[in-house]
């Protein structure tokens, strides 16, 4: 039998964990709940996109989201922030000033992409920018579970945060890798990438979760951890990195 979680276009990832790969781009969206506390992993692509999140994730645990961790700084994954009002935003150092200089740039990406002008206008000009920013490692507590912030690049970007989850019950930990990794196509290497920083930013993702790690890519399916090793290797040779 389905669960509500199901029902409703999620996927049961562990015990109070969960992510949705949204429509459009396929970006994940991650949800980890706590005894007192709710941290979503990234936002979607626009207001309205963060929006439903915000009351799908309300209408199935009966409260409200009180933490954000935005991977990167990319149009599809921060762009919903702000229909979070009074969420505290975590992202890795650097991201809030990038954030706040670079709306233009958002909006202009998110438009060459396909999002509506006026709701990229919208979501660019009320864009939330983290209000604790992560130079190592941060835990957070959610209550009954603590959920540790690492920021592991730069890599795909200059700031680049990894999400992990500690198993319980017997589970394995789970890790929210946002676009280091991407199972549903070739990683996207684009003008702010830092190509060959990037192997290395996947050695510190694999040292953060360990092999038996389940890891959640920015985009496609749920991976392990020789998945991710072999991404490194991939993007080590393309990128003229030598082995570590």
């Amino acid at each position: 039998m389905r669960t509500a979680w199901e029902e409703a276009g999620w996927e049961r990832l562990g015990d109070g964990v969960a992510r949705r790969r949204m429509p459009g781009w396929d970006e994940t969206i991650g949800v980890i709940a706590g005894s007192t506390g709710v941290m979503i992993v990234d936002t979607g692509a626009t207001l309205r996109d963060g929006a439903d999140l915000r009351r799908a994730i309300r209408g199935l645990l009966g409260r409200d989201v009180t933490h954000i961790a935005l991977t990167h700084p990319h149009f599809d994954h921060v762009l919903g922030t702000a229909a979070f009002a009074g969420v505290e935003v975590f992202g890795a150092a650097g991201l809030s000033e990038l954030l706040r200089r670079g709306k233009d740039e958002l909006r202009h990406d998110a438009i060459r992409h396909g999002v509506a002008r006026d709701a990229a206008a919208e979501a660019a000009d009320l864009l939330v920018a983290p209000h604790h920013q992560v130079h190592g490692q941060l835990t957070v507590e959610l209550g009954d579970r603590q959920v540790l912030l690492a920021n592991v690049g730069p890599g795909h970007t200059a700031h680049d945060l990894a999400v992990l989850v500690p198993g319980r019950g017997g589970e394995p930990e789970i890790v929210f890798c946002g676009d280091l990794v991407e199972e549903s196509g070739e990683p996207q290497a684009g003008p702010d990438a830092l190509p060959r920083q990037w192997p290395g930013a996947l050695d510190r993702l694999l040292a953060l979760g360990g092999e038996e790690a389940r890891y959640v890519p920015g985009h496609g399916a749920v991976v392990d951890a020789r998945f991710v090793r072999a991404q490194r290797d991939a993007l080590a040779a393309r990128f003229g990195v030598a082995p570590s």
